[in-house]
């Protein structure tokens, strides 16, 4: 069984609806559901470190370009995305957390959730 621990998303404003210039991007993850999904994967942990870097891309393309990386997660994973020199239109915005677990004495793994969101640049 799968578990959706995350990432997830975390809006910057309910109505902020279009980006332009420097957006703080922010994502969680719920720590019950992660430490299921690693049980149900045979990792006993502990959880040694999480990592989330940030990607964007102009949608209905392929290549993702990275924005930056944060293991903050008392502030929930904050990068500056500063949007000033893209192109207005929609983009795709994607968290792709790492997480990386102890299993066995001398054997550290990582797993990876992805959370990918719409948005709008216009400048």
């Amino acid at each position: 069984m799968s578990y959706d621990w995350g990432p997830h998303y975390i809006v910057p404003s309910k109505g902020l609806k279009l980006y332009s210039g420097i957006v703080l991007l922010r994502e969680y993850f719920d720590e019950d559901l992660l430490q299921k999904e690693l049980k149900s994967l045979d990792i006993p942990g502990p959880v040694m470190k999480v990592t989330n870097p940030w990607y964007y891309r102009k949608k209905d393309t392929n290549t993702w370009i990275k924005i930056g990386e944060s293991d903050n997660k008392e502030q929930n994973f904050p990068t500056n995305w500063d949007t000033t020199d893209l192109e207005n239109g929609q983009y795709d915005v994607m968290g792709l957390m790492h997480v990386f677990a102890r299993k066995g004495i001398d054997d550290i793994v990582a797993i990876a959730g992805q959370n990918i969101v719409e948005v709008t640049v216009e400048n």
